[in-house]
């Protein structure tokens, strides 16, 4: 678990840890700039996927963030391509919802807080899943709201009135996790919730400053 080592290299003291630029601490780590859900997913894509093992694998992460893309593009056997609509440091501009490669074309996609972002949701998850191979798998992850269904309304376009509906400037909703979940499936998708205790523990979310209530949604087409 060499890699999860280096994103835990400032973990030895917890008050090592940054709150993030953000409404809720998300305990930034100094050195790598991760927060509480790349470390996490990080433990996921190591137990949890064969993200590292010696089968070669074509990768797609949108929106990438910083302390994912050295890493993820020195995994031997992995294509690793990096998109975004407006990021200069990704490799290609994409626009989700209209995703410029054949179908069947990526064994992996990782997705992470970018579809609250998109008016046309359904749209992106249905190219997610036009684009990935028939044994590939996505982790398409969103911030989830404590709420038995999801709030959208496409008439709020005012980035102050967007900021009071749906706690920030660029999002367009607030996902319930049922009703996503469902959009998932409606997309062709069979989805797996993952809950963190199914692969870690409490001393290590602790010692790792990770959320134990963030469930992972594993999307695969079989």
């Amino acid at each position: 678990m060499v890699v999860s080592v280096q994103f835990a290299r400032a973990m030895s003291n917890v008050q090592n840890f940054k709150s993030a630029p953000i409404p809720v601490p998300q305990a930034m780590c100094p050195v790598c700039r991760s927060v509480m859900r790349h470390r996490l997913m990080w433990i996921f894509f190591e137990r949890c996927t064969n993200l590292f093992d010696s089968s070669k694998k074509k990768m797609l992460h949108v929106a990438p963030e910083y302390c994912f893309q050295r890493r993820l593009s020195r995994i031997p056997n992995v294509d690793y391509l990096t998109a975004d609509i407006s990021m200069p440091s990704a490799m290609v501009k994409m626009d989700i919802t209209d995703i410029q490669y054949p179908d069947n074309t990526f064994d992996v996609i990782y997705c992470s807080h970018v579809l609250e972002h998109v008016l046309d949701d359904r749209k992106a998850m249905r190219e997610f899943h036009r684009v990935l191979t028939d044994k590939g798998w996505a982790v398409l992850q969103v911030p989830i709201e404590r709420a038995e269904t999801t709030y959208e309304d496409p008439s709020i376009t005012d980035p102050a009135e967007r900021q009071k509906a749906f706690g920030h400037l660029d999002h367009v909703r607030c996902y319930s996790a049922k009703d996503y979940e469902q959009r998932l499936i409606d997309a062709g998708f069979r989805v797996k919730r993952i809950k963190p205790l199914e692969f870690t523990n409490i001393e290590e979310i602790e010692k790792m400053r990770i959320s134990k209530n963030e469930d992972i949604f594993l999307c695969t087409k079989s």
